[in-house]
Protein backbone atom coordinates (compact mmCIF):
# COMPACT_ATOMS: atom_id res chain seq x y z
CA UNK A 1 0.00 0.00 0.00
CA UNK A 2 1.70 3.44 -1.29
CA UNK A 3 1.75 6.62 1.31
CA UNK A 4 0.46 9.55 -0.60
CA UNK A 5 1.20 13.41 -0.23
CA UNK A 6 -1.62 14.86 2.09
CA UNK A 7 -1.22 18.35 -0.14
CA UNK A 8 -0.90 20.15 -2.85
CA UNK A 9 3.13 21.50 -2.42
CA UNK A 10 6.64 21.39 -2.59
CA UNK A 11 9.07 18.88 -0.24
CA UNK A 12 11.21 21.00 2.13
CA UNK A 13 12.65 18.47 3.49
CA UNK A 14 12.62 14.46 4.40
CA UNK A 15 14.88 11.75 5.97
CA UNK A 16 15.17 9.67 9.15
CA UNK A 17 14.66 10.85 12.49
CA UNK A 18 17.98 10.46 14.57
CA UNK A 19 18.74 11.38 18.05
CA UNK A 20 14.95 12.74 18.28
CA UNK A 21 15.54 15.67 15.60
CA UNK A 22 14.22 16.41 12.34
CA UNK A 23 16.59 18.53 9.69
CA UNK A 24 14.79 21.56 8.81
CA UNK A 25 17.15 23.04 6.70
CA UNK A 26 20.93 22.57 5.80
CA UNK A 27 22.42 23.23 9.42
CA UNK A 28 19.33 23.39 10.99
CA UNK A 29 16.99 21.34 12.93
CA UNK A 30 14.86 20.89 15.66
CA UNK A 31 12.82 18.13 18.10
CA UNK A 32 10.49 15.40 17.54
CA UNK A 33 8.98 16.20 21.17
CA UNK A 34 8.76 19.85 20.66
CA UNK A 35 7.01 19.77 17.01
CA UNK A 36 4.42 16.86 18.48
CA UNK A 37 3.53 19.58 21.71
CA UNK A 38 3.28 15.92 23.56
CA UNK A 39 5.90 14.02 26.18
CA UNK A 40 8.60 12.39 25.47
CA UNK A 41 6.96 8.85 25.26
CA UNK A 42 5.21 9.78 22.23
CA UNK A 43 8.80 11.52 20.72
CA UNK A 44 10.38 8.30 21.54
CA UNK A 45 7.65 6.14 19.40
CA UNK A 46 9.10 7.88 16.08
CA UNK A 47 13.06 7.70 16.74
CA UNK A 48 14.64 6.33 13.63
CA UNK A 49 11.63 6.38 11.98
CA UNK A 50 11.27 8.55 8.66
CA UNK A 51 9.75 12.49 8.28
CA UNK A 52 9.08 14.57 5.25
CA UNK A 53 7.83 17.99 5.21
CA UNK A 54 5.59 19.30 2.37
CA UNK A 55 5.69 23.39 1.63
CA UNK A 56 2.01 24.46 0.99
CA UNK A 57 2.44 27.79 -0.75
CA UNK A 58 -0.88 30.51 -0.94
CA UNK A 59 -1.70 29.36 -4.29
CA UNK A 60 -1.55 25.93 -3.44
CA UNK A 61 -4.95 23.80 -2.59
CA UNK A 62 -5.27 24.11 1.82
CA UNK A 63 -7.10 21.12 2.16
CA UNK A 64 -5.22 18.75 4.08
CA UNK A 65 -5.50 15.06 3.21
CA UNK A 66 -4.75 11.17 5.10
CA UNK A 67 -0.87 10.45 3.71
CA UNK A 68 -2.37 6.62 4.58
CA UNK A 69 -5.58 4.63 6.59
CA UNK A 70 -5.66 5.58 10.30
CA UNK A 71 -8.08 6.14 13.29
CA UNK A 72 -7.61 9.87 15.03
CA UNK A 73 -5.81 8.69 18.63
CA UNK A 74 -5.10 12.14 19.53
CA UNK A 75 -4.23 15.80 18.68
CA UNK A 76 -2.55 18.86 20.31
CA UNK A 77 -2.89 22.29 19.53
CA UNK A 78 0.27 24.27 20.34
CA UNK A 79 0.33 28.38 19.72
CA UNK A 80 2.71 29.66 18.60
CA UNK A 81 5.06 32.46 16.70
CA UNK A 82 3.50 33.10 12.82
CA UNK A 83 6.41 33.44 11.04
CA UNK A 84 6.60 32.52 7.10
CA UNK A 85 7.47 29.05 6.30
CA UNK A 86 9.51 29.63 2.68
CA UNK A 87 11.95 28.40 2.02
CA UNK A 88 14.06 31.07 2.30
CA UNK A 89 12.81 31.14 5.96
CA UNK A 90 13.38 27.73 6.94
CA UNK A 91 17.16 28.13 6.09
CA UNK A 92 17.02 31.30 8.35
CA UNK A 93 15.12 31.25 11.71
CA UNK A 94 15.97 28.28 14.27
CA UNK A 95 13.50 25.35 14.86
CA UNK A 96 10.79 27.37 12.21
CA UNK A 97 8.31 24.81 12.65
CA UNK A 98 8.67 23.95 16.25
CA UNK A 99 8.24 27.80 16.94
CA UNK A 100 4.93 28.75 14.69
CA UNK A 101 1.69 27.45 16.07
CA UNK A 102 0.65 23.91 15.03
CA UNK A 103 -1.68 21.45 15.38
CA UNK A 104 -0.21 17.79 16.18
CA UNK A 105 -2.31 14.67 14.93
CA UNK A 106 -1.93 11.27 15.69
CA UNK A 107 -3.24 8.14 14.07
CA UNK A 108 -2.99 4.39 14.21
CA UNK A 109 -3.41 2.29 11.38
CA UNK A 110 -1.77 -0.51 9.31
CA UNK A 111 1.35 1.50 8.57
CA UNK A 112 1.71 2.06 12.65
CA UNK A 113 1.67 4.94 14.45
CA UNK A 114 1.88 8.27 12.73
CA UNK A 115 1.43 11.98 12.82
CA UNK A 116 0.54 14.51 10.04
CA UNK A 117 1.20 18.12 12.03
CA UNK A 118 -0.08 21.12 10.33
CA UNK A 119 2.13 24.04 11.01
CA UNK A 120 0.90 27.75 10.50
CA UNK A 121 2.47 30.59 8.90
CA UNK A 122 2.08 34.11 8.81
CA UNK A 123 -1.11 34.65 6.16
CA UNK A 124 -2.53 32.11 7.85
CA UNK A 125 -5.40 33.19 9.12
CA UNK A 126 -6.38 29.53 10.70
CA UNK A 127 -6.44 25.61 11.10
CA UNK A 128 -9.34 23.25 11.11
CA UNK A 129 -9.77 19.64 10.95
CA UNK A 130 -12.90 17.78 9.39
CA UNK A 131 -13.90 16.29 13.19
CA UNK A 132 -15.02 17.88 16.27
CA UNK A 133 -12.64 19.63 18.51
CA UNK A 134 -11.65 22.33 20.66
CA UNK A 135 -9.19 24.51 20.18
CA UNK A 136 -9.15 27.81 18.72
CA UNK A 137 -6.09 28.58 16.51
CA UNK A 138 -4.28 31.83 17.38
CA UNK A 139 -4.96 30.72 21.51
CA UNK A 140 -2.68 31.44 24.26
CA UNK A 141 -2.55 27.96 25.68
CA UNK A 142 -2.14 24.69 24.46
CA UNK A 143 -5.08 22.35 24.16
CA UNK A 144 -4.89 18.34 24.26
CA UNK A 145 -7.53 16.20 23.33
CA UNK A 146 -7.73 12.45 23.28
CA UNK A 147 -9.88 10.44 20.71
CA UNK A 148 -9.29 7.20 21.52
CA UNK A 149 -12.32 5.24 20.92
CA UNK A 150 -13.95 7.74 19.24
CA UNK A 151 -14.26 6.08 15.85
CA UNK A 152 -12.47 8.52 13.77
CA UNK A 153 -11.45 6.22 10.82
CA UNK A 154 -10.00 7.64 7.64
CA UNK A 155 -8.72 6.20 4.55
CA UNK A 156 -5.28 6.95 2.84
CA UNK A 157 -6.32 10.41 0.76
CA UNK A 158 -9.70 11.55 3.08
CA UNK A 159 -9.79 14.88 3.66
CA UNK A 160 -8.77 15.26 7.59
CA UNK A 161 -7.92 19.25 7.89
CA UNK A 162 -7.72 22.40 5.86
CA UNK A 163 -5.55 25.49 6.53
CA UNK A 164 -6.99 29.00 5.35
CA UNK A 165 -4.09 30.24 3.18
CA UNK A 166 -1.09 27.75 2.85
CA UNK A 167 1.56 26.87 5.16
CA UNK A 168 3.41 23.18 5.68
CA UNK A 169 2.62 19.67 6.89
CA UNK A 170 5.25 17.60 8.57
CA UNK A 171 4.60 14.00 8.33
CA UNK A 172 5.99 11.47 10.93
CA UNK A 173 6.06 7.36 10.96
CA UNK A 174 7.92 4.88 13.26
CA UNK A 175 10.76 3.32 12.30
CA UNK A 176 10.74 -0.30 9.74
CA UNK A 177 7.01 1.08 8.30
CA UNK A 178 7.46 2.86 5.83
CA UNK A 179 9.90 3.71 2.97
CA UNK A 180 10.11 6.86 0.40
CA UNK A 181 9.83 6.14 -3.31
CA UNK A 182 13.53 6.66 -4.57
CA UNK A 183 13.87 10.16 -6.63
CA UNK A 184 12.45 12.52 -4.02
CA UNK A 185 14.28 15.72 -3.03
CA UNK A 186 13.53 19.41 -1.79
CA UNK A 187 12.18 21.05 -4.03
CA UNK A 188 10.45 18.68 -5.67
CA UNK A 189 6.78 19.12 -6.24
CA UNK A 190 4.01 17.35 -4.87
CA UNK A 191 0.03 16.63 -5.74
CA UNK A 192 -2.23 15.60 -3.52
CA UNK A 193 -2.97 12.29 -3.69
CA UNK A 194 0.55 11.35 -5.28
CA UNK A 195 2.77 8.16 -4.08
CA UNK A 196 5.58 9.49 -2.45
CA UNK A 197 6.17 6.20 -0.56
CA UNK A 198 5.21 2.44 0.36
CA UNK A 199 4.17 0.98 3.61
CA UNK A 200 7.14 -2.30 5.16
CA UNK A 201 5.76 -5.58 6.02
Amino acid sequence: EFIVSPADGAISQLGPIKGGRIIQAKGRDYSVAEILGCGADEAARFEGGRFMTIYLSPKDYHRVHMPAAGTLAATSYIPGDLYSVNTATAGGVDRLFARNERLSCRFDGPAGHFASIMVGAMIVAGIDTVWPNTFRTHASAPVHEDFAGAGYDFGAGDEMGRFYLGSTVVLLFEPHKVEWLEGFKAGAPLRMGQAIGRRLG
